[in-house]
């Protein structure tokens, strides 16, 4: 029966007709999506929200939007700065500058200070306490276009050109005595991280392209056999691509291109792996099968189960991120599941359309001959066939390595993998999304001044909103005599209610930092204790705590319950996926075991690297959970794709030859693949938003622990140690492998 669907199979895909069919749907169904429906990139949203509406900090957004509304929108802080001091002449030149800002104001503008009205004793108190910086509060009205407020910074910046006798834009923060102006707030840096995604997106993808063509180059020398994955993951890309526009324009999901870049490059990564896989195949079976079409059959008919298998387990894993409650990883799951799903259905389908077509042409100039071909072909040319020799390959000797010495392999494996996994518990992790992009992006330059020489707290004020009941209390003083808080503004009443008090409390530390964010329980608890001694009943119920430090302090409660979550699922997914497809609990736990190890090790690893070589401080709270989702459900690719050769061997061979001749087989073609997909996550290093080459690094090291040490080295040497017990409880596979063994 199961031969039979393979044949059905391997007819419809691969058949004289067959395979043209199944080119031209492909080619139809991408040009036809394409017409109809818009591109994934047309429907970011970047201004999506990451934080559940019921966590702390939106409840107190939620109850301040209510009792102290606001009219204004986004703010920009126009920042002036000079290193020796703003001198008089600088603050009558921004007074002009202000004054035309006044009275033409750019689209959309909302508010500004009129500087230009203060006298000039006035204006200089408005100054650093180091006399070195002044900030230029202006507002873009509520829910103005992005682009708008876009054409409006440079509008700012254009007439700060004509009105300076010196472009105070030009300068850098290093050069002395030059008046430089840098548009931070909320309006500047979400202006320059949309500009910062947007001119990664090319660069991305033209670099993932230039990375699988010269390492598929290198590996194949074969120019046809390199184009070919490409195109097949293009076509894939041709599809998905309008999917994820019509149904984000749907509204069915959100897209953001944090998502978007990274799944670019796991759908050329990835894709290209499963199309190696089954092209290693196809070359083996060119050198037995005359007929090409035969030699398809059989490829598919031996690699189909184990890319279904593989692209599933990634499917799955990333499906479970659905269950996120933090909105950027939330926001990964549709997306790369669906391109991993319609790139394993290329995989199967495509690929050996393109690859049946073309036929031994595909690995020109090193076309794969029978010996019968071979013999013919010298006899034509009128040459001797050079004899055949049986000098092992890497493969063949690694094989026959690990089959002698399984146990030194294995312990210095894990010794390896072990130490580079305790560094993992030395990470340190930052929830500060700004400390993510370039120093030198203009809106952080700005950041880091006002931070330099004003109070740091001043950034970001906490809110804190309480219910007191019309009752007298404490709650300002209370919060005053904190070592780390700078100063506690007046309470205001609330609009609707005025038993309602909202205090704005500046830190005296970053209040981005994690020392800041450690400060808001405590901060909680303080209001809770002055409302019960104020006889005020059920104070935690009356208590709410916003501002970003808040709302960094919620996504790295988020995060962590979301890990706490995702990960146990994704590890009993992949069990469950493995045990239906190898019936082994043995198998089961120690390839699950051995890519979990590799996963704190690439955390190690990477942690290694970009502190103590590159100087990296922190990474993103929220890299982990990405990192873990890519490592363990790509690494057990490789594991599935070597066990399930291996598999199939010990029913014919005994067990000791059939992992040698497993390891020899899928040596070369997962180390191919392996290459390639660390090569296409190294790519996001080039990038320069922090947060990605933090991710690209750890992911990539994961794959190369996986390509390199778990998959040739760790996994065969525990199955050699565990012999025929690798199958448990198959009894039928345990009793092949003793028969097989007796034969030995």
């Amino acid at each position: 029966m199961k031969n039979q669907w393979f044949k059905t199979y391997g007819n419809a895909i691969s058949g004289k007709k067959g395979r043209w069919f199944v080119l031209v749907v492909w080619l139809l169904l991408a040009a036809v999506l394409n017409m109809v429906l818009p591109q994934a990139n047309s429907q970011k949203n970047e201004m999506a929200f990451n934080l559940e509406l019921t966590s702390p900090s939106q409840q107190a957004k939620k109850v301040a939007e209510k009792e102290f509304p606001t009219t204004s929108g986004t703010p920009a802080l126009l920042t002036w700065y000079k290193s020796t001091g703003i001198t008089n002449e600088d603050l009558t030149l921004i007074q002009s500058y202000t004054m035309e800002l006044d009275k033409n104001p750019v689209d959309s503008q909302d508010t500004i200070v009129p500087f230009y009205q203060f006298p000039l004793p006035a204006l200089k108190q408005q100054l650093s306490p180091d006399g070195t910086t002044l900030i230029l509060p202006v507002t873009f009205q509520k829910d103005t276009d992005k682009e708008i407020i876009k054409d409006g910074l440079l509008a700012f910046k254009e007439k700060a050109a004509a009105i300076f006798p010196k472009n105070p834009n030009k300068p850098k923060i290093s050069d002395k005595d030059q008046l430089l102006l840098r548009i931070t707030g909320p309006a500047g840096i979400s202006t320059d991280a949309t500009a910062l995604f947007s001119q990664g997106d090319l660069s991305l993808l033209f670099g993932t392209v230039a990375i699988v063509l010269v390492l598929l180059l290198l590996i194949y020398r074969s120019p046809i056999l390199a184009v070919i994955p490409l195109l097949g993951v293009g076509i894939a890309y041709g599809v998905i691509s309008p999917i994820l526009g019509g149904i984000a324009k749907a509204g069915w999901v959100e897209l953001d291109s944090q998502a978007l870049s990274i799944m670019t490059v796991l759908l050329f990564g990835a894709g290209t792996d499963y199309c190696l896989f089954l092209i290693s195949r196809f070359r083996n079976y060119l050198l037995e099968e005359k007929d090409k079409l035969t030699a398809m059959k059989r490829s598919l008919k031996g690699a189909s189960g184990a890319i279904a298998m593989s692209g599933l387990t990634v499917v799955f894993s990333l499906l479970v991120l659905l269950l996120s409650r933090y909105g950027a990883i939330h926001r990964f799951a549709i997306p790369f599941s669906l391109s991993i799903l319609i790139m394993m259905a290329a995989s199967l389908t495509l690929i050996p359309a393109l690859l049946s077509i073309i036929g031994r042409a595909s690995f020109y100039p090193f076309l794969p001959r029978t010996k019968e071909m071979q013999e013919e072909r010298a006899l034509r040319k009128g040459k001797k066939l050079p004899s055949q020799t049986n000098k092992a390959g890497f493969g063949s000797r690694l094989g026959n390595l690990i089959v002698k010495r399984p146990i030194q392999l294995a312990v210095i494996t894990l010794l390896f993998l072990g130490v580079f996994a305790f560094f993992s518990t030395k990470i340190v992790y930052t929830y500060d999304t700004l400390s993510s992009f370039p120093k030198d992006m203009p809106s952080r330059e700005g950041f880091d001044i006002i931070a330099e020489h004003f109070n740091p707290g001043e950034l970001a004020p906490v809110q804190i909103i309480v219910q007191t009941d019309g009752k007298s209390n404490s709650v300002k003083e209370d919060l005053e005599n904190l070592a780390y808080v700078e100063l506690v503004s007046k309470g205001i009443q609330g609009k609707r209610n005025s038993t309602i008090l909202s205090y704005n409390l500046e830190m005296n530390v970053n209040p981005y930092s994690n020392k800041a964010m450690s400060h808001i329980p405590d901060l909680r608890k303080k209001v809770e204790t002055s409302l019960k001694a104020a006889g005020i009943t059920n104070a935690s119920d009356k208590v709410w705590i916003g501002g970003l430090t808040a709302e960094q302090y919620d996504t790295q409660q988020t995060t962590n319950e979301d890990s706490s979550v995702i990960i146990p699922i994704v590890i009993s997914i992949i069990a469950v996926l493995l045990l239906v497809y190898l019936r082994s609990i043995t198998a089961t736990a120690y390839l699950i075991g051995t890519v979990l190890l590799s996963y704190f090790s690439a955390l190690g690893l990477g942690w290694v690297l970009l502190h103590y070589i590159f100087g990296v401080d922190a990474i993103q709270g929220f890299i982990p959970l990405y990192a873990f989702v890519f490592i363990v459900a790509l690494g057990e690719d490789y594991n599935i794709f070597m066990i399930s050769s291996i598999w199939k061997k010990s029913k014919q061979l005994p067990l000791l030859q059939a992992i040698k001749e497993g390891v020899a087989e899928s040596g070369s073609v997962i180390t191919s693949a392996g290459l390639i997909l660390a090569g296409t996550f190294a790519i996001l290093t080039t990038l320069p938003i922090q947060v990605l080459v933090h991710f690209g690094t750890i992911t990539a090291i994961g794959v190369l622990l996986d390509t390199f040490i778990v998959r040739p080295l760790l996994v065969p040497s525990i199955t050699v140690l565990l012999g025929k017990w690798a199958f448990w409880p198959s009894k039928k596979h345990i009793m092949v492998v003793e028969r097989n063994s007796s034969h030995e």
